[in-house]
């Protein structure tokens, strides 16, 4: 969502346990001891999280990896999974968190490297869709577990969509208050880019590559028509409903 915010404002600070997944010390999440041949002798949240993000590619989703298959990627005894993670399903919601905050971070870059007002939503829609073509697994996640996925993963996703919603909106308050611009209804507007571009993402996963440029520049004007909208019925109260 996150995308989102993106769309007018200052970057907000991205905690650093999710900066990035390599950076962070085993140490940080109480690694496990294994023994056995050819097993590694400890083992953390982020080993097993690396793994999983191994066993992924564009046609595989979390929902289809099992346990056994992750533990074996990890180099661990199935049943030290079990120390690190409830089960798969609690491993694939902190994939979706993860991924979530990713985006925030990524998206929060190309947000500073804009200039103006429309650099901006096209500096944020650029990212979002190179993000899309990279190897990055994160954002795939985000997108094919909240369409795809059980319905603990959908709605772990969706959380992360209001999430992104919230900040949005707060957002999009204070960038109008300070530009002296309308804004109606400031929730549902948050709401409609950040649904359009994930919405708009899902399908573009599996789109030839040849054919995003021409869904980007599809996306811009669809993000551009949005804030346009909104600000256009907040200063003429009279327009239609």
């Amino acid at each position: 969502m996150a995308f989102l915010m993106q769309i007018m404002t200052t970057a907000l600070p991205i905690p650093s346990s999710v900066e990035t997944l390599a950076e962070t010390p085993a140490s940080a999440s109480l690694p496990t001891t294994v023994s056995g041949p050819g097993r590694k002798a400890h083992i953390s949240r982020e080993d097993i999280i690396r793994a999983a993000l191994t066993l992924l590619g564009p046609h595989r989703s979390v929902s289809s990896l099992s346990l056994r298959e992750i533990a074996r990627e990890a180099g661990i005894a199935p049943n030290s999974f079990y120390r690190q993670f409830r089960d798969v399903d609690e491993l694939a919601v902190a994939l979706i968190e993860l991924a979530g905050e990713s985006l925030r971070r990524i998206i929060g870059q190309a947000r500073l490297r804009a200039v103006s007002g429309r650099s901006v939503v096209r500096g944020s829609v650029e990212a979002f869709m190179d993000q899309l073509q990279s190897d990055d697994k994160f954002l795939h996640i985000l997108l094919r577990e909240g369409s795809v996925g059980s319905d603990a993963f959908k709605q772990a996703v969706d959380r992360q969509l209001n999430f992104f919603e919230e900040e949005l909106q707060g957002d999009l308050i204070r960038v109008a208050q300070m530009r002296g611009t309308g804004l109606h209804e400031p929730g549902l507007t948050a709401k409609a880019i950040t649904r359009l571009v994930f919405a708009m993402g899902t399908s573009a996963m599996d789109m030839p590559r040849d054919q995003l440029p021409a869904l980007t520049e599809q996306l811009v004007i669809m993000v551009r028509m949005i804030m346009t909208g909104t600000q256009a019925m907040a200063e003429h109260p009279d327009l239609p409903r």
